[in-house]
C-alpha cells in the first residue's frame, strides 16, 4: 500500500458546495479560462470514481469549482465505478497531452500499465482521495486525501463512547457494511477498526456479519435487510460511509427496530444527510472524511506544473462527531 511518509496536515479551503449536480459520464468541455498575465492555462485531466454517494458528489463539485476559480482548463470524466472506464479516460488525457492528470482510483490495483504510459509521456499524475498499489512509487507524484486506516481506528474509539453513553452491557455484536470491494477506503477502514477491536475488545466485540454495500444507499438498504434476517440479534452497525448507513436505517425501521437505540450506528463521511440522521437520533456518531479536496488539488497541480517539490501525502483536515453535537454542527455542513 501507499508509503505514508512526510505527512502534511493542510486545512481544506471552505468553499460552498452549492447544488450537487449529478456527474455526466464524460465531459470534455473546458472549465475555466487563461491564467492572469496572459500565460497559458493549465489543462488538468480529472477522472472521478463515479457519483455513488453524497460525499462523491460534493467532491466532484469541489474539484470543478476550484478548477474554475484557479482558471484551469478541466477535462472531466465519470468512471461510473468501473476501472476500465477510468483507464480509458487516463489514456485519453495522455493523447490530449494535458499538463497534469489527477484521478480518484476505483480500486487499489491494476494501474501500473497506464501510469507507466503517463510517465513515458512526461505527464505527472496526482492521486486524489484514494491510494493505489504500484510496483514503482515514482509513477505518481502525491496523494491528496485522508488516512482511511486512522478513520477506521477513530470509528472504533468513538464506538466505545457510544456504547458508554448508551449504557450498553454485555456482548457487542457488530454488522459491518463495507465499501466497494478492492477500494482503498473499504480495505483500510476495516483494517483500522479491527486494530481497535483486537487491541482493546477481543473478548466483548465481534463482527458477526460483514459485506459490501458498494458505498451506495441502495446497497446499504439491501445488505442490511439480509443482515437482519440472518443475524436478528445485531446491536451495532459500523458503516464505511454515511450513504450505506442511511440505507441501512430504512431496513432497520422496516424490521420494527429503532436505529440509534436498538442498533447503535457509527459511520464515516459526515455528509449533510448523515448529520440530519444523527440529529434525529438515528446515527450515534460519525467520523468525518472531508470531500472538499478541490482547492488543495489545484494548489498541488500548480506546484507540480511549475516543477516544485510536493509532499508524498497531503492529508485533509477531519473531525469526529457524537449524536449530541449533530444539531449544533448541522448548519455549518457545506456538503
Amino acid at each position: 500500500m501507499l508509503n505514508r511518509r512526510n505527512f502534511l496536515t493542510a486545512a481544506v479551503g471552505v468553499a460552498a458546495a452549492g447544488g450537487l449536480a449529478a456527474c455526466a459520464k464524460k465531459d470534455d468541455s473546458s472549465s475555466g479560462s487563461s491564467s492572469s498575465g496572459g500565460s497559458k492555462a493549465i489543462t488538468l485531466g480529472f477522472s472521478q470514481v463515479g457519483s455513488e454517494s453524497g460525499w462523491r458528489s460534493a467532491n466532484t463539485t469541489s474539484v470543478k469549482d476550484a478548477a474554475k476559480e484557479a482558471g484551469y482548463t478541466l477535462k472531466f470524466s465519470d468512471a461510473q465505478q468501473k476501472q476500465e472506464n477510468q483507464i480509458s479516460a487516463i489514456r485519453s488525457y495522455i493523447a490530449q497531452k494535458v499538463d497534469v492528470i489527477a484521478f480518484s482510483p476505483v480500486v487499489v490495483t491494476g494501474w501500473d500499465a497506464v501510469l507507466k504510459e503517463a510517465k513515458t509521456a512526461k505527464i505527472p499524475v496526482v492521486l486524489t482521495d484514494r491510494s493505489v498499489e504500484t510496483s514503482d512509487d515514482s509513477l505518481y507524484v502525491t496523494l491528496v486525501g485522508s488516512d482511511f486506516t486512522d478513520e477506521g481506528r477513530r470509528a472504533g474509539k468513538i464506538l466505545e463512547k457510544v456504547l458508554e453513553k448508551a449504557g450498553h452491557k454485555g456482548a457487542v455484536k457488530i454488522a459491518q457494511l463495507e465499501g466497494t470491494t478492492g477500494a482503498a477506503p473499504a480495505i483500510e477502514r476495516a483494517k483500522g477498526f479491527k486494530e481497535v477491536m483486537d487491541a482493546d475488545h477481543a473478548d466483548d466485540w465481534k463482527i458477526v456479519v460483514s459485506q459490501t454495500g458498494d458505498f451506495t444507499r441502495a446497497g446499504g438498504k439491501q445488505v442490511m435487510a439480509a443482515f437482519l434476517q440472518s443475524n436478528p440479534d445485531i446491536n451495532v452497525l459500523f458503516a464505511h460511509n454515511d450513504d450505506m448507513a442511511i440505507g441501512a436505517i430504512q431496513s432497520i425501521e422496516a424490521a420494527g427496530k429503532k436505529p440509534g437505540t436498538d442498533i447503535l450506528i457509527v459511520s464515516i463521511d459526515g455528509v449533510k444527510d448523515g448529520f440530519v440522521a444523527m440529529s434525529e437520533g438515528k446515527i450515534n456518531a460519525i467520523v468525518e472524511c472531508n470531500p472538499l479536496l478541490g482547492p488543495q488539488l489545484m494548489d498541488v497541480v500548480k506546484k507540480v506544473k511549475d516543477g516544485e517539490t510536493v509532499e508524498r501525502w497531503i492529508k485533509t483536515k477531519e473531525g469526529d462527531f457524537l449524536q449530541d453535537q449533530a444539531k449544533a454542527a448541522l448548519p455549518s455542513r457545506k456538503y
